[in-house]
Parts: structure tokens; sequence; C-alpha cells
């Protein structure tokens, strides 16, 4: 039997990637190196969610559970753009 697990990923990276892309217009100092550093980090702080199609986790969410990932989605974003632009001021990279 073969097995495709192309289809298989974590459903906040995307998210993540569109609005770090959407919120660097805001943050013009930040190198794309930085903005990748911004990804990852919020992406740790954000629980792995794995699904194979996005819209099968949506049709299962409830509004309470749409709403919690948008509050966290916010969190994680100013933490990381926060969290990387001190660590690159306390290098001398600076943004």
């Amino acid at each position: 039997m073969v097995f495709n697990f192309e289809q298989v990923h974590n459903y906040y990276e995307r998210l993540v990637f569109e609005e770090v892309a959407r919120r660097a217009e805001a943050h013009p100092d930040f190198t794309s190196d930085m903005l990748g550093d911004v990804a990852c980090v919020a992406l740790n702080r954000l629980p792995a969610r794995y699904v194979r199609h996005d819209v099968d986790l949506m049709f299962y969410l409830t509004e309470h559970e749409r709403h919690a990932i948008e509050l966290s989605m916010e969190e994680v974003l100013q933490f990381a753009f926060g969290f990387v632009l001190e660590r690159a001021n306390k290098s001398g990279r600076g943004a």
C-alpha cells in the first residue's frame, strides 16, 4: 500500500505566513531573515494542528474556537515581532 502524506500540514503555517507577510509592511526595517524568524517564533508558540484540508478543520470548529484561534494568532504575532526585534537590536543586526 502506498501512503501519500503530502497534503498533511500544520493548519497554522499558512495563517502565520500570510499574517507575517501582511504585517511586514508595518515593519519595513525587518529583513526577510527576520520575518522568517518571526514566523518560526510564532509557530513555536502555537499548538500543532495537523490537517489534510484546512476546510475540514474550519467546518468542525465552534464560533468560540474560531475566536480563540484569532486571539492566539494576535498574541503570538505581537510577541514574535517584539522578540525578534529585541534580539536583533541586542545583536546589532537592528531593524
